[in-house]
């Protein structure tokens, strides 16, 4: 792929959760309450309402969540809506990520998702015959389908057949027509910058009469005047919300998303502006007018007018099954983008990049002044612009440093959110930490981690300082508790003002070492403490221990909790597993959601080391044991290579091989019963 079509990728994926974190604080209100509180919104109002810009958002983690059939499915050219169905399953934890949990027959996606619980496939799941006129009529369609547009760069075809297949997973009829209408316009816009021209492109791929009647009324209100606030009370006065049936629907959305699209010209800021005041789904809304006119007007449009890249930083989170994968950017989404679309197009795939490489020019990657910087800070502002993040250090001499960091899990104020935060660390004890710095003599530098500590509170982990060169270092152990922030600190022994680059920021591999053993919990009135969350648990009761470490139960099969990274690859999971009633239960490795992984586990009086691939459940070895799930038992599950291997008790417990899953988190399953595990050992093995 081309470096021009790349950025426009990046474009694209960043004005996406620019609009949704603009339209995000006033979700849901009315243009006349809108107009009235803040007026015209052409800025972040978020700080007037005492909310953080970045939250997680079902419009971002559905977006790049749902996206992920493409890689997990080995990319194929024509896409299924029953691949998209299990994608769903392995992703969304019920009740907890990416949807909105209204409930069976008023939430549309709830409703696909129980359908695809119960065994239905898509597209019936979304369709109008099984969910009545209304339900699969709902904006949803077009809010997740951007990744799948954007992978199909100048191929409008193609991309119409995978955001239709997408969408039909939970909606039918007009919403997908109106979903394949923007998709369209989305692949167009790598190469043709006229909305109007997109447009007429655009419709040729719609079949649904009443959407090509509100797209040609809609047209003609907007070629009669400038000011859209008049054409916002025609969409009101003719397709609000009170002419459809259902809580968000799909024409009034799309009819202000044309508007902004038609009205804004190429101002990219003034296109979110418009999408946000209008009202209704207004982060919905906004995102896909700040895809698309990423995409069609390129960078360069989103550094015209208000800093809104500033405080946003490429930061997003990705709530999801696959717990390390939720704390990203819009640089590691690009990626996956682009190696979609070679791929699609039999493309090289791309060369591999170091987590943080600030890959196109502004990149950031959630690097931002630390905000727990003790003392003076010599850290001014950062850029890029494309060697690297710059830096610009003042008054650096002793007693005052500079320092950097970005994001390795959840920040505090993520709670907020109306949708739950479940993520894992990206990052942790036992991994090398590597930095490539371009740096004046006389500047010193090293890395740190911010982490949580039982009581909630930030502790800080420092590494040596160097005075030339890259740094390397070794995260110290801290018995579980997770990393929060990871830095970069400047210092000088004399008086330095200027700037460095970070070139990148790496490390890959399973820790060497990483071990929570004993009881953690402090008080029995907070059993939600930070470094429990650094599990993603899709087992229905899931808390720390009063007597060992952490406790489990899920009364159906397949009850999973999980932490760490597609980065631990060859590695062994150990812990003492104290069992109470169960079907089976033990420990899980190579885990890429909930329902793909590698389990070592005891059933009855055999120890079983399983694969599971979506529905299929495949027993790999199958080992009798004196004693099975019951009691106090020490299990060790062994991951190199194609090789997996089982111990209990010290005692070998069986050994296959398979090569169907080659990194994942590591962690739990338990079926229909409860453990309790005492410690958790994870050692990277050769």
């Amino acid at each position: 792929m081309d470096r021009a079509t790349e950025e426009k990728i990046y474009a694209g994926v960043l004005g996406k959760i620019l609009g949704v974190y603009h339209g995000r604080p006033v979700e849901g209100w009315s243009y006349e309450r809108i107009m009235e509180t803040h007026g015209e919104v052409d800025y972040f109002v978020n700080g007037k309402m005492n909310l953080p810009i970045m939250l997680p958002d079902d419009d971002i983690s559905g977006t790049f969540a749902f996206f992920r059939a493409l890689e997990d499915n080995g990319y194929p050219k024509r896409l299924d809506p029953h691949t998209v169905g299990k994608t769903w399953l392995n992703y969304i934890i019920e009740e907890k990520t990416i949807l909105w949990w209204g409930g069976l027959g008023r939430s549309t996606e709830h409703t696909a998702f129980l359908h695809l619980k119960n065994g239905i496939k898509a597209p019936l799941t979304g369709s109008h015959q099984l969910n009545g006129p209304w339900i699969p009529a709902q904006i949803g369609a077009q809010i997740f389908m951007d990744g799948f547009a954007m992978a199909n760069p100048n191929d409008p075809d193609r991309a119409a057949q995978m955001v239709r297949a997408a969408a039909s997973v939970s909606h039918d009829g007009i919403a997908l027509d109106a979903a394949v209408l923007l998709g369209t316009m989305e692949a167009m816009a790598f190469s043709e910058p006229s909305v109007d021209k997109l447009l007429d492109r655009g419709l040729k791929y719609v079949g649904n009469n009443q959407l090509l009647s509100v797209v040609d009324q809609l047209r003609n209100q907007c070629a009669k005047t400038d000011d859209w606030h008049r054409v916002r009370a025609w969409i009101a006065g003719n397709h609000g919300y009170d002419h459809y049936d259902g809580p968000c629907h799909m024409v009034p959305n799309h009819a202000i998303v044309l508007m902004a699209l038609l009205m804004a010209g190429d101002d990219f800021g003034r296109s979110l502006k418009i999408a946000t005041t209008a009202g209704w789904d207004t982060d919905c809304n906004a995102g896909n007018v700040g895809c698309l006119n990423g995409i069609r007007l390129g960078l360069a449009a989103l550094d015209r007018g208000p800093d809104l890249r500033g405080p946003v930083s490429d930061f997003m989170y990705v709530v999801t099954a696959d717990g390390a994968a939720g704390i990203t950017d819009a640089v590691q989404q690009t990626r996956t983008i682009v190696a979609a679309a070679n791929a699609l197009n039999d493309e090289p795939a791309p060369a591999a990049r170091p987590k943080y490489g600030f890959d196109y020019p502004g990149a950031t990657q959630g690097f931002a002044l630390c905000p727990r910087h003790v003392g003076r800070q010599g850290a001014l502002r950062l850029g890029n612009a494309g060697s690297g993040l710059s830096v610009e250090l003042s008054g650096l001499s002793l007693g005052v440093t500079g320092s950097v960091s970005t994001p390795v899990f959840v920040e505090p104020f993520a709670a907020q959110s109306s949708f739950a935060m479940v993520a894992s660390p990206t990052l942790y004890p036992g991994q090398t930490v590597t930095a490539m710095l371009d740096r004046p003599a006389g500047v010193k530098a090293r890395l740190y981690a911010l982490i949580y500590d039982r009581d909630d509170a930030v502790q800080r982990l420092e590494g040596p300082w160097s005075d030339a060169g890259d740094l390397a270092w070794l995260v110290p152990d801290t018995n579980g508790l997770p990393l929060y922030r990871l830095g970069i600190e400047f210092g000088s022994d004399g008086r330095f003002d200027g700037a460095v680059t970070v070139q990148s920021v790496d490390w890959s591999g399973a820790p060497v070492a990483y071990e929570t053993r004993g009881m953690l919990v402090k008080s029995i009135w907070n059993l939600t403490p930070f470094w429990t969350r650094a599990w993603v648990s899709s087992a229905k009761h899931f808390a720390p221990d009063f007597k060992y470490t952490l406790c489990f139960s899920h009364p159906y099969e397949n009850g999973v909790a999980t932490t760490g990274s597609r980065d631990w690859d060859n590695y062994s999971v150990a812990s003492s597993l104290d069992y109470s009633i169960n079907d089976g239960a033990g420990l899980v490795a190579r885990a890429r959601g909930h329902r793909r992984y590698y389990a070592g586990m005891l059933r009855g009086r055999e120890a079983l080391i399983i694969r599971r691939y979506d529905d299929e459940v495949a027993v790999l070895s199958r080992v009798p044991v004196e004693v099975g799930a019951e009691g106090k038992r020490d299990l060790k599950l062994t991951v190199a290579g194609d090789r997996l291997s089982l111990v209990v008790d010290g005692r070998a417990a069986g050994e296959a091989t398979d090569a169907t899953f080659t990194s994942g988190g590591a962690g739990f399953i338990v079926e229909k019963g409860t453990i309790v595990a005492d410690g958790f050992l994870v050692h990277a093995v050769h």
